[in-house]
């Protein structure tokens, strides 16, 4: 959750192939295989975005997943390693639960990570929950990986207290917050997790054809950072994934949302 001028968090929003759109603002498509996918006992690991932690992701998903009784982990990001640190955690979640397969997700790299790791791991990803996914394949000129960019940059020029406050004039309070507590707990690294995010190649869409488990998307509808249309991109290209939608305003009130829907993706996908 990497946020400069007008910043926004790290999330991914689901999408489904399964049937209609069940009402305006969701978006499914379908193939012909229909699946249901119970989570019970399953250990779901959720990874942040960049910059954000695990009391976010924490905070955004659990209260959903216990309720169907998942097994909730939420790593610590490790920000002077933080995609292999990310990869690291999914392998020994998956490692602890064989024979059973893992559920996987997180809020926008965390979203792309954790696809990436069920595309390569196709017998042990039972579902994917991907909230507010960032860009599509290479980063490019995404805005998030350019607020990344910046945003490292800022840090390492001005310094954490000095980034953090021109980083709270320019954000919502409630993503503000959020932010000033999880960047101490990162700093010093966090400028390297920064411009390694920005790096990053997520899934392209030919990669996601391939997916074989089912994936709830949630993408919000007024945030610029993750646009609508990546999460489309995603759930049009995967077999059987579908969208549900949220606003920023909305994830301010309660990050709960970002969980409850992307369940709800979830289960519009599987069937």
């Amino acid at each position: 959750m990497c946020t400069p001028i007008n910043a926004t968090l790290d999330l991914l929003v689901p999408i489904r192939h399964v049937g209609a759109a069940r009402r305006a603002g969701d978006f499914a498509t379908g193939h012909d295989r229909v699946m249901t996918v119970n989570l019970r006992g399953v250990t779901t690991v959720l990874l942040p975005g960049t910059g954000s932690d695990d009391d976010f992701v924490y905070r955004a998903f659990s209260t959903a997943l216990h309720e169907v009784g998942a097994v909730v982990v939420t790593p610590a990001p490790q920000p002077h390693r933080l995609i292999d640190g990310y990869r690291e955690d999914l392998d020994n979640a998956a490692r602890a639960a064989r024979p059973l397969p893992i559920a996987v997700g997180g809020v926008s790299i965390g979203a792309a990570v954790a696809a990436a790791w069920a595309l390569s791991h196709p017998e042990g990803a039972a579902a994917v929950l991907a909230a507010l996914p960032a860009w599509t394949g290479a980063p490019d000129a995404a805005p998030a990986a350019s607020a990344a960019r910046h945003s490292a940059e800022m840090l390492r020029r001005d310094g954490l207290v000095s980034a953090t406050g021109q980083m709270q004039a320019s954000s919502p309070s409630w993503l503000a917050d959020e932010l000033t507590r999880s960047w101490v707990g990162q700093w010093p690294s966090l400028p390297d997790a920064m411009d390694e995010a920005a790096g990053y190649v997520a899934p392209t869409s030919v990669d996601l054809e391939s997916l074989t488990a089912p994936m709830g998307v949630v993408s919000a509808t007024d945030d610029p950072v993750h646009p609508l249309e990546v999460g489309l991109e995603w759930v049009s290209a995967a077999p059987r994934a579908s969208l549900r939608t949220v606003t920023l305003d909305e994830i301010g009130a309660d990050p709960g949302v970002l969980g409850a829907r992307c369940l709800a993706a979830l289960r519009d996908a599987a069937g």
